[in-house]
């Protein structure tokens, strides 16, 4: 399988909750590996949050890429925050 195979393909963390797909990947030029790869978070239609996980986080790449780690909640974006003080103040 080659890098880029592995571009655009669906990231799970340990429980298998989707949590975004393979965006790219850090290498080091004088080793020859492969760093750390970069995940674009699944979030809403119009955010896009990046995250980099380190190689040694990855349990197996395949039709999947299946993290060993379970990733943290992502953080409310401030324009999130915004719309549901919008729709709360409208119900009133």
């Amino acid at each position: 399988m080659n890098i880029k195979e592995v571009l655009g393909s669906k990231v799970l963390d340990k429980n298998a909750y989707e949590v975004g797909t393979v965006s790219d990947f850090d290498f080091d030029q004088k080793e020859g590996t492969i760093k750390s790869m970069v995940v674009s978070l699944k979030k809403g239609v119009f955010s896009k949050e990046e995250l980099e996980v380190a190689f040694e986080d990855i349990e197996t790449i395949g039709g999947y890429v299946i993290l060993s780690k379970e990733l943290p909640e992502a953080e409310e974006t401030e324009e999130e925050v915004e719309v549901q003080k919008v729709e709360v103040e409208k119900e009133e």
